[in-house]
């Protein structure tokens, strides 16, 4: 189900709470709520459908990758760059991101696994934990 896009800063600010295998449909409804906005958006979490668990969505090229409680374990060379989101009015923001990351993640079966993302993909999953922590750019 496509859900309405949060733009509230008193939500948003809030931590999410861990995800478990209940919140499958969350992650369904924020993998479609994405793709109905993928012309201005490569990545979501569930805070910004309204929703405070440790989910996000992103593109991986041209497909949808969902993480249940990502934490970036590791991350390499610094940058400044600016972004935008979908849930915040106004342009663009400066922020620190880092080239190279690797992340710990649960999938929809709560396996666990960690993968190293580098480039812009590594961007958009550190954009989308920021807003799982609660942190606004």
């Amino acid at each position: 189900m496509i859900r309405e896009i949060i733009h509230d800063p008193i939500i948003l600010k809030v931590k999410s709470k861990d995800a478990n295998a209940d919140d499958v449909q969350i992650a369904k409804d924020l993998a479609e709520t994405l793709e109905s906005h993928r012309d201005g958006c490569v990545g979501m979490a569930a805070n910004m459908i309204g929703v405070s668990k440790r989910i996000i969505a992103f593109y991986d090229d041209k497909k949808i990758v969902t993480m249940f409680n990502p934490e970036i374990t590791s991350q390499n060379q610094p940058y400044e760059t600016e972004e935008g989101c979908l849930s915040f009015l106004g342009g663009p923001r400066c922020v620190t991101r880092y080239k190279s990351i690797k992340v710990r993640y649960q999938d929809k079966y709560m396996k666990s696994h960690e993968k190293r993302y580098s480039g812009f993909t590594a961007q958009i999953i550190q954009h989308e934990i920021d807003h799982c922590n609660g942190v606004l750019i």
